[in-house]
């Protein structure tokens, strides 16, 4: 059964846009590839001061990815996070039902929004 996770992680600041969604698209393909994995949704939140120095830098680029995957995946998963050098932290998580309702219904809001802007423009 496949179980569904957020993933937000943080990216330095010295990488050009290319290389930020360079290093974005890694991660999303690793999910992918994965057998019956699949990115459920994305958000890009841009570069965003941090709450304290990390690796003596004071902002970072942040990205979030909610997926459904096999528990099996996520070590390797995580292994590939430590490993990059372009990630300044990163945090894992296993949503339960009531964290994927709260998303879902966050998202459909968030969507409710930007259309009704759009049909007034």
């Amino acid at each position: 059964m496949l179980n569904r996770y957020e993933t937000a992680f943080i990216l330095t600041p010295v990488l050009s846009e290319d290389q930020m969604k360079e290093a974005v698209n890694k991660y999303r393909e690793m999910i992918d590839k994965f057998e019956g994995a699949k990115v459920i949704h994305e958000e890009k939140w841009g570069l965003r001061k941090l709450a304290y120095p990390i690796q003596k830098k004071s902002t970072g680029f942040y990205h979030l990815i909610e997926f459904e995957a096999d528990g099996s995946f996520i070590n390797n998963f995580e292994i590939a996070f430590k490993r990059d050098e372009r990630i300044l932290r990163f945090l894992t998580i296993k949503l339960d039902k009531h964290s994927i309702a709260y998303n879902e219904k966050k998202r459909a809001a968030k969507e409710g929004i930007t259309e009704n802007a759009s049909l007034k423009n």
